[in-house]
């Protein structure tokens, strides 16, 4: 059974999860069929319209090859060339449509890992070893996913940061949503080395540093409910370069969940209330995968060496920007056009992730 028949499939059998009466009464799981159903009519319809250009680009062909009339030859002469770069365009919205674009992949009701509907993602970039250096390449893949997502049209939100005075951040968390976040980057997390020479250095003397990435799923509300007697709140003036005007102020937050010791913090935004949103954002996410990794634990087998690749104390990649050369160490393989990558490109580098 083909890509699209399955497809088909699952969408005739998602009309009649639909139809049931009993479903309304499950609002949270009618709204994700719902989803789902207008997710793959988009598809359905992107492969309805690519035949009906495959009958039209034929027609035009028959006309040329019947030899008619000048002025109707020019014509189906033009319309061809049209037809044929509207093909090109369907194809690769169609391989977009069915690769994820848009959406990110989860269990379908038929059980195949096909797309559907994405939900925020919340990444965590910290600087590790090298001091300066790790804070600046800390900034570089911060600019690395902004420019990927940007091009994708994701929505992105700087929820904290620890800025340095050189350009660099000692830590940034930001959420990036609308699309298919977390298919594509869920990937990414674990430890990033870079391998270059620092600016500052004048032996010309080549420098490794270290990184980590957390990729995060932004819980839905029903999925981690916090008992508010369970939170310590706290409120203080804002620190670091460019925060003079917030120091003045105790617009920083700070919140610690007793029960397991977690601490979270934000001051991006000028007020208390939209900093506390920011920092329960990220409590709820750790939540999420402190709950999520202590389950793993329990599970063993192939399920439980996929979830290993998420590790953050993993080394995933090196970055050697001397040699021009990215490394994925989990699929041996390097990825040339260092400046490129940094620069937002990571689409081949996710692809082969994707496809082992």
């Amino acid at each position: 059974m083909s890509e699209i028949e399955k497809i088909h499939k699952e969408y005739e059998l998602l009309l009649k999860q639909l139809s049931d009466p009993e479903l309304i009464s499950d609002w949270e799981k009618f709204e994700v069929l719902n989803k789902r159903k207008n997710f793959l009519e988009k598809i359905i319809e992107k492969e309805r319209e690519e035949k009906e250009i495959k009958d039209k680009i034929e027609e035009s062909k028959s006309i040329l090859s019947a030899g008619v009339d000048e002025e109707l030859l020019t014509l189906a002469e033009e319309e061809l060339k049209s037809l044929q770069e509207r093909k090109k365009i369907l194809k690769k919205q169609l391989e977009n449509l069915l690769n994820g674009e848009g959406q990110f992949k989860s269990e379908s009701p038929l059980g195949s890992n096909i797309a559907t509907d994405g939900a925020a993602v919340i990444v965590e970039i910290r600087a590790g070893t090298g001091g300066e250096e790790a804070s600046l390449f800390a900034a570089g893949l911060f600019k690395m996913y902004s420019k990927f997502g940007s091009s994708r049209g994701w929505k992105q939100k700087v929820l904290d940061s620890r800025p340095t005075e050189l350009g660099g951040f000692k830590e940034i968390i930001f959420e990036l949503k609308n699309g298919n976040v977390y298919s594509l980057l869920q990937h990414e997390g674990g430890v990033h080395r870079v391998q270059r020479i620092p600016t500052t250095e004048k032996s010309g003397r080549i420098h490794t540093s270290t990184v980590s990435v957390a990729i995060l799923p932004k819980p839905k509300k029903a999925e981690i409910k916090i008992n508010p007697n369970d939170l310590k709140t706290e409120f203080y003036g804002s620190s670091g370069p460019g925060g003079q005007y917030l120091q003045k102020r105790h617009t920083a937050v700070r919140i610690t969940h007793l029960p397991t010791g977690l601490v979270v913090t934000s001051q991006t935004e000028r007020n208390q209330l939209q900093n506390k949103e920011n920092a329960m954002a990220i409590l709820k996410a750790r939540l999420l995968e402190r709950k999520e990794r202590e389950e793993a634990e329990k599970i063993g087998g192939k399920r439980k060496a996929q979830i290993g690749w998420a590790k953050r104390a993993e080394k995933i990649r090196t970055y050697n920007f001397p040699q021009d050369r990215v490394t994925d160490h989990r699929i041996k393989k390097s990825f040339h056009n260092i400046e490129e990558i940094m620069a937002g490109k990571l689409d081949s580098i996710l692809k082969s992730l994707q496809s082992v």
